[in-house]
């Protein structure tokens, strides 16, 4: 079986890659990347026989289909943006598609090309990171056990770094969107747009994280859980998560620059020279994201200090009681879920175990076949049931 992974150069990738290489059912992880000095530093951090460095450039299609073939899946690990033309690149070369998620709106546009991988035979399963992916088969266990579903309420909780350390947790372009747009909810039966980080309410997870302080944010869970189970009468459904498990001091100066503008795209001229504030930004920002290698060690299930825990609750009823479902998927020494999640689903993709077409995780996924995978990599999942006395 082999595997390829776009963006395997990069950090969520990167532990993909990881993921894969250690799995006896995958004989070749292709790391497909632009960065070939990033690749080799991965490369030599695994140090696996498994691995094979392929520079791709996703902008020369017809390269990057012919690099494609003979890949059993592909994990696109980058920035949400290319996941359209990733999509279309797979198509053409008839490989299985999996991706981090596509932030609501784009992954609302993915959906829309399910009639042309069904007719193709292909398969694709859409926003199966760490969140959204583990929320999605969260909910689903949770609808398999209701008749009714009230309400889905999503937090991602992170445990909190040093109040004054500057530094993003994860992919600087895709966080700067989380920050500025505006998070989408469901809300009696539609979808409604809200202010950035706004809603704030303090959650409880299991230790070590005890209570944080949750917002909203734009999110893909969002956008296929009520449209997945509206059978079953969903009224509410949002997303929340902790800033990003960044400090809420570094979060607050970012958003101070996105309101001066230099998140905005669109071209300014300075002495002459045409500037896009936001490329000039994330390019002064990239050095205050972890190193491609930073979640990696020699062993999957000893990654750096990492505490993350995903909570699902479903609100419902089963034969006209009330029932409360909370699922607490959890990362104190287990691999990050970010990358270990698609990974798996690759292999199931190449598999065979989901049908053509393009699916949201609630509809591709078995949760107790998933959270069975997640558990050996010491990523354990607990289930607690609430009723009326």
């Amino acid at each position: 079986m082999r595997i390829t992974v776009l963006g395997g150069a990069g950090k969520m990738g990167g532990i993909a890659t990881q993921m894969l290489a250690n799995d006896p059912r995958v004989d070749e992880v292709v790391i497909a990347d632009i960065n070939a000095e990033q690749a080799q530093a991965v490369m030599d951090t695994l140090d696996s026989p498994k691995l094979r460095f392929q520079q791709v450039d996703i902008r020369d299609h017809d390269s990057f289909v012919a690099s494609l073939r003979g890949s059993h899946a592909l994990i696109n690990a980058t920035v949400y943006y290319t996941n359209l033309p990733a999509m279309e690149a797979c198509l053409e070369a008839g490989v299985p598609y999996v991706d981090l998620g596509g932030l609501f709106h784009t992954t609302r546009k993915q959906l829309k090309l399910s009639d042309r991988f069904q007719t193709a035979g292909v398969s694709a399963v859409l926003g199966m990171g760490s969140a959204p992916g583990v929320p999605n088969v969260q909910a689903r266990y949770a609808a398999d056990r209701l008749d009714v579903i009230d309400s889905i309420h999503i937090y991602d909780g992170i445990k909190p770094p040093p109040p004054d350390q500057v530094a993003f947790t994860y992919a600087v372009p895709t966080i700067m969107d989380e920050l500025t747009e505006r998070p989408m909810v469901f809300q009696d039966g539609e979808f409604v747009d809200m202010d950035p980080m706004s809603e704030f309410e303090d959650v409880w997870f299991p230790e070590p994280l005890g209570v944080l302080p949750m917002h909203l944010s734009l999110h893909s869970e969002v956008a296929t859980l009520p449209v997945s189970f509206a059978d079953k009468g969903v009224k509410e459904c949002f997303f929340k998560i902790n800033y990003w498990g960044m400090a809420q001091k570094t979060v607050e100066k970012v958003r101070v620059l996105a309101e001066f503008g230099l998140n905005s795209r669109e071209p300014v001229d300075v002495r002459g020279q045409t500037v896009s504030p936001r490329d000039l930004l994330l390019t002064l920002l990239a050095d205050k994201a972890p190193s491609s290698t930073a979640f990696l060690a020699p062993s999957p299930n000893r990654p750096p200090n990492w505490n993350k825990v995903i909570s699902t609750e479903v609100a419902g009823s089963k034969d006209g009681q009330a029932v409360t479902y909370r699922l607490d998927t959890m990362t104190v020494k287990g691999a990050l879920p970010t990358g270990a999640a698609p990974a798996i689903t690759a292999v199931w993709l190449a598999e065979g175990r989901v049908p053509p077409g393009v699916h949201p995780p609630e509809q591709a996924l078995n949760p107790e076949a998933f959270f069975a995978e997640l558990e050996k990599l010491e990523i354990a999942t607990q289930v607690t049931v609430t009723r009326p006395v």
